[in-house]
């Protein structure tokens, strides 16, 4: 894509902060922000952008992408009125909170041909797709189970600011553990190669957090190719801990995220992987390069169809 090509990046928080940096370091110069209200921001230069607050000015600007990166209950009526003007979408996950208008949303985009992706960034992981490789080779066998478990304390997210009033600890902005921490279901999926044949979602809502969605979430999940999976989300959880496990017919895999490591074992011993060098923005740079090359793609309106499906169906599991 034409670096000089005017993009809209909706919503200006970490997130979005996060898109801008990554564009302007991919060269993208002609950069948009909508913000509801134009407060300071922490790490990107005013002056480097152009910020708006009047959405009707998106007509003038006429971007060719969009990154929709506001609080998830906003995610696709903004993503619906650009889809209408033809403007190609990277959304931040996950895609909605309900299903709720989905259906004309995935019409606009084939009727327009449109590029759109869902920003589950961990499918670019070295590791990750490493053990997608395994699956894909069959160098272990056949993969049987998956196991994932996410654990971390919302309140230390982003410590500038109180989390109580964060989209993920409030019902009305579609929060709550399962949709924030979405990222496992679509990984595992991903791994899986099927669809989701059935699902049982328990919700915790014990923790001490003063939220008024689940803290936590246990999600045992049943492909349609017989492979079996459980994920389990919180963020009650004030030491951190995410890990992977993937079970095959001759061996198994296990993934320590924050250390970086894999552990590749059968009978004949183990194999350790490490990622050296391996900084986290790395996914969202290449996950925003795969986006741009996608929105040029000749069969982009059939991905499309594909990861609103994807979504459609963890909306349902989150709920």
């Amino acid at each position: 894509m034409n670096p000089n090509a005017p993009i809209l990046i909706v919503g200006a928080g970490s997130i979005g902060e996060r898109h801008i940096g990554v564009l302007q370091r991919l060269g993208y110069v002609n950069l948009h922000v909508f913000r509801q209200r134009n407060l300071p921001l922490r790490n990107v230069a005013a002056d480097s952008i152009q910020i708006f607050t009047d959405w009707a000015l998106i007509e003038q600007i006429k971007p060719v992408a969009a990154i929709i990166c506001s609080p998830t209950a906003q995610h696709l009526p903004q993503a619906l009125d650009c889809a209408k003007k033809g403007v190609h979408l990277l959304i931040e996950k996950p895609l909605s909170h309900t299903l709720a208008g989905l259906d004309e949303f995935k019409k606009v985009v084939l009727q327009n041909d449109l590029c759109v992706q869902v920003a589950y960034m961990l499918r670019y992981h070295p590791l990750l797709q490493r053990a997608q490789q395994l699956i894909e080779s069959q160098a272990l066998g056949n993969l049987l189970s998956l196991q994932s478990y996410w654990g971390e304390y919302l309140p230390d997210w982003h410590p500038w600011e109180d989390y109580r009033s964060s989209y993920a600890a409030r019902k009305e902005l579609g929060g709550g553990v399962a949709l924030t921490l979405s990222h496992d279901l679509d990984l595992l999926a991903w791994w899986a190669g099927a669809s989701v044949e059935s699902w049982h979602t328990m919700k915790n809502y014990r923790s001490n957090l003063e939220v008024n969605t689940e803290s936590g979430a246990d999600v045992n999940l049943a492909y349609a190719n017989g492979v079996r999976a459980h994920a389990h989300l919180n963020f009650f959880e004030q030491v951190p801990c995410r890990n992977y496990r993937l079970v095959f017919d001759v061996g198994s895999v296990e993934i320590d995220y924050f250390a970086n490591r894999m552990t590749i074992s059968t009978k004949k011993g183990q194999e350790i992987v490490e990622a050296t060098n391996f900084e986290r923005n790395q996914l969202f740079e290449d996950q925003t390069r795969a986006f741009l090359a996608n929105c040029e793609a000749p069969n982009r309106a059939q991905r499309s169809e594909k990861a609103i499906a994807e979504s459609a169906r963890i909306i349902e599991i989150c709920n």
